[in-house]
């Protein structure tokens, strides 16, 4: 069974080769804000029911992404800010979600300069390594499972996803907390580009993905 939002590669992957095999401290390579665009930031949580609140190197995990957000050289914001306030800013939002706690500070800076570069959204994602299968209705009687798409032509979202100022002063209002749906909103009007994160910057589903997480980034 898949796990988290997924999202076929229609849009432009940008493969970092480089992001995996690098060796990095907790957040990832430090990050100097005075090389980074200016931009404000903020940690998605809502509507995630207590996942966010679970433990992680003992702190829970919203708080863990919101150190991570810090540690990338943007400007931490509240979600409840008036959106005119954003767009007054002039500046790139960066929207981390909390189900990816791990992602590096260094991947999060490297995504806001992509998105700043090309003046497009750029979204963070993994390869899908769950089977994927499908339920096909069986007549009178129960559906049966029958084969899914090709795991090569599904990506997960993971994070950040970050919006050019541009992108920021064309909406009303962000779309949707839940990043498959905002990813999809946004890809309907502008230009998307994804990058493939590094493992430590997975998302978790569960407890037991928290643990596998935790174990990924031990010290």
């Amino acid at each position: 069974m898949s796990r988290g939002p997924l999202l076929r590669p229609r849009l432009l992957l940008v493969t970092t080769p480089d992001a995996n095999d690098a060796e990095t401290d907790f957040w990832g390579d430090e990050v100097d804000p005075d090389e980074l665009p200016a931009a404000l930031g903020a940690v998605l949580d809502a509507d995630r029911g207590s996942l966010p609140f679970a433990l992680l190197h003992g702190e829970a995990l919203v708080a863990v992404a919101a150190w991570g957000l810090g540690e990338s050289g943007v400007t931490p914001v509240d979600l409840g800010t008036e959106w005119a306030g954003l767009v007054e800013s002039g500046e790139p939002v960066v929207l981390h979600d909390c189900l990816c706690p791990m992602t590096p500070a260094a991947f999060i800076a490297d995504c806001l300069r992509e998105a700043v570069r090309r003046d497009a959204v750029v979204v963070g994602v993994r390869p899908v390594t769950d089977t994927v299968k499908t339920a096909v209705p069986g007549g009178s009687g129960p559906s049966e499972i029958g084969d899914g798409p090709d795991r090569d032509d599904l990506l997960v979202i993971t994070s950040p996803v970050v919006l050019p100022a541009a992108v920021v002063a064309a909406l009303d209002v962000l779309p949707s907390d839940d990043v498959a749906t905002l990813v999809a909103a946004l890809a309907e009007r502008f230009p998307v580009v994804t990058r493939l994160a590094p493992p430590e910057g997975r998302r978790v589903a569960s407890l037991e993905d928290v643990t596998v997480l935790e174990a990924l980034t031990a010290p």
